[in-house]
């Protein structure tokens, strides 16, 4: 019978090392390609060349993440047809290893990688990110529009609301301004302000129009009313109108904090930011999934080979890749549930993984 742990090995190890090669092949060409795209404006706005290396630098690792789980794909389908071709799997199969034998060395290498791509998504591509959106900011200023800057709303703390029309992010400045406090279901305090501004030299808000109204327990209104007043406030423009991308920034624990303030504000966002802590889980799982999947499809011979095979494997590719999208988008513009949206390509995925893992048995 044949040494199993000697094929272990050798799957194992030839999984992970087309894994890598299919990295360092296609990052390269990802570069080049967004290089080509940006080239003109990097001349115009004469962006240092370290900085354009730093930028690449994080490209890299953000990338890399988000279409791990293709390359992974893919490297299992041209190893496994390479296996195929040489009727390496037909030997496998006919020394008595059963087929779900046979892909387990194959779910050993995933969960390799995945535990990699679970340190790096969680604590390195939230870096990454946030750097390449500093430098598109700085350099590129893409990122006017990422932040909600109308008809405000934010409970920062027990019975504190707060209520911004409009807000600039650029001049610090907030129209229509309203901070009300309540004990229970009863009206302590209203604030209004025409609008509020941050002084930074002074580390205070100033508002314009400054109008209070007070209730003591027995009813009795007390109003005070000033031109202009300089104040300190218990929260911050950035806490009123976060920018949208900012769960992409934060590592794993960073984020649980982040989602459990957002929850607790009631802010319009959540479901965004739950879908990048959903998204972080669910690549892992796909790891898994299209592992399965591309060992069933290419491991016999058939008309057209490891081309065919390939074909195969980015069809189903940009599959995932659509269902991925599709829900993605019903999360950021509807009420859509962003754990639904985070697995339902893996739910999907998964049940075709096991019809294909049957089919390939026979």
């Amino acid at each position: 019978m044949l040494n199993t742990r000697i094929l272990d090995r050798y799957i194992i190890y030839k999984y992970i090392v087309t894994f890598l090669t299919m990295l360092f092949l296609f990052i390269p060409i990802s570069v080049l390609v967004d290089l080509s795209q940006k080239i003109d404006n990097f001349n115009q706005k004469e962006v240092p060349t370290l900085d354009i290396l730093w930028y690449y630098y994080n490209f890299v690792w953000h990338f890399g993440f988000i279409l791990f789980p293709i390359f992974l794909f893919l490297s299992v389908i041209w190893f496994t047809s390479k296996l195929s071709s040489n009727s390496e799997v037909i030997a496998i199969l006919g020394s008595g290893i059963s087929f779900y034998r046979y892909l387990r060395p194959f779910l050993v290498a995933a969960s390799i990688i995945s535990i990699g791509a679970f340190v790096v998504g969680q604590f390195i591509v939230p870096n990454a990110s946030k750097n390449i959106k500093e430098f598109e900011f700085k350099f590129l200023k893409s990122l006017k529009k990422d932040r909600q800057t109308q008809l405000l709303f934010k409970q920062i703390g027990d019975g504190d609301y707060v209520y911004l029309s409009q807000f600039n992010p650029t001049r610090q400045l907030g129209y229509n301004f309203s901070y009300e406090s309540f004990e229970g279901n009863v009206l302590t305090s209203k604030i209004s302000a025409r609008n509020i501004r941050w002084i930074e030299e002074d580390t205070l808000y100033r508002l314009t129009d400054y109008f209070k109204r007070s209730f003591d327990p027995s009813g009795a209104e007390t109003i005070e009313s000033k031109p202009r007043l300089d104040t300190i406030m218990p929260f911050t423009f950035e806490d009123l109108s976060p920018l949208e991308y900012t769960a992409q920034t934060l590592n794993l624990f960073e984020l649980n904090d982040f989602i459990a303030k957002e929850k607790e504000s009631g802010s319009p966002l959540i479901n965004s930011h739950l879908l990048v802590r959903n998204k972080r889980w669910s690549i892992m799982i796909a790891a898994f999934i299209l592992t399965i999947i591309g060992v069933a499809v290419s491991s016999f011979k058939r008309r057209g080979g490891i081309g065919m095979n390939l074909a195969l494997g980015v069809v189903l590719a940009f599959i995932y890749i659509f269902f991925d999208k599709i829900f993605e988008v019903m999360v950021e513009k509807s009420n859509y549930t962003a754990a639904l949206a985070a697995w339902i390509p893996n739910v999907i995925f998964g049940i075709l993984s096991i019809v294909i893992l049957r089919y390939a048995k026979r």
